[in-house]
């Protein structure tokens, strides 16, 4: 697979925790997030403006809905919608209501439009070294999350096969990627891939060809991976930390990488913290969407 070897354009956001990249086909601009900012980010591509949204608390993962004005976010403490435009946010479920040094991170809809969305530790003094746990919340939102697997250390990696048959997850610290039927049992599922070296499984999403691409934090590359777990090409990258990838553009062959400078010297490599944008990929799917009722948001 040939993949393009340098950064087409750099989004200059500058995020100490850059996460969570979401294409908005409907408005053509892209959604990621700033953690420890508690910031919402949107990249007009073709405008090539930045925006930024002041939340409540931070953010670790954000799903498209129906309604093209309402996000859904996997905020610190749980779940809730937001209206960009105004500002305004509404509670659906408060899972850690009161901090217990574990917060949501990484999620995203599914092919059925359910949000799946996992917590990690990130405090161990506060919580045992496995007390987070991967939920998935059904639309239009009104009942609790389901509780999908618990004992988790760092929630990341979940994405998506495009017949909607299986979910991709990585409990960070194992270096494992693993692979679970999204009906029935979650379970530990089956071994998909294991990271070694310098990389550990972050952020992931999957072409339209069922191909995974997983950004290795600390080995300052992406992985491809064809459906039998068999490395189909690497992507060498000018960051060390990427965090997450996403596909968009207007026929989805544009790669963006969110990035972090988290725990990094003052001399780290000048675009941490920045989304690399990638042109002339192979062709990625469109974000699912949760359908939310009009009387949320």
């Amino acid at each position: 697979m040939q993949l393009p070897q340098t950064p087409a354009a750099i989004i200059p956001s500058q995020c100490v925790l850059g996460e969570g990249p979401v294409w908005d086909d409907w408005q053509q601009c892209l959604w990621f997030t700033d953690i420890q900012q508690s910031q919402l980010l949107r990249w007009d591509h073709a405008g090539g403006r930045l925006d930024r949204f002041r939340l409540p608390e931070r953010l670790g993962s954000i799903a498209l809905s129906d309604d093209p004005d309402v996000l859904v976010l996997a905020l610190a403490s749980g779940f809730a919608c937001f209206r960009p435009a105004t500002g305004h946010l509404a509670w659906l479920h408060r899972i850690e209501p009161v901090y217990r040094g574990i917060r949501m991170n990484d999620g995203r809809v599914d092919r059925q439009g359910r949000f799946w969305a996992g917590s990690m530790v990130e405090d161990a003094g506060l919580a045992p070294p496995e007390a987070g746990s991967l939920y998935r919340l059904d639309p239009p939102g009104r009942a609790p999350p389901a509780v999908l697997r618990q004992g988790i250390a760092i929630a990341n990696s979940t994405c998506f096969s495009p017949d909607g048959q299986w979910a991709y997850f990585a409990d960070t610290p194992t270096r494992q990627i693993r692979r679970h039927a999204t009906n029935g049992d979650f379970g530990h599922g089956m071994l998909f891939v294991e990271t070694r070296g310098d990389g550990w499984p972050d952020g992931s999403d999957v072409d339209a060809a069922g191909r995974l691409w997983n950004a290795e934090w600390g080995a300052a590359r992406i992985s491809v991976y064809h459906p039998d777990g068999s490395l189909a090409a690497r992507l060498p990258l000018p960051v060390s930390q990427p965090t997450c990838v996403a596909f968009g553009g207007a026929d989805f062959t544009t790669l963006f990488v969110t990035s972090a400078r988290e725990g990094l010297s003052a001399d780290a490599e000048p675009q941490d913290g920045n989304v690399l944008v990638f042109e002339g990929v192979p062709p990625g799917l469109p974000a699912n969407r949760f359908p939310l009722a009009a009387t949320h948001g």
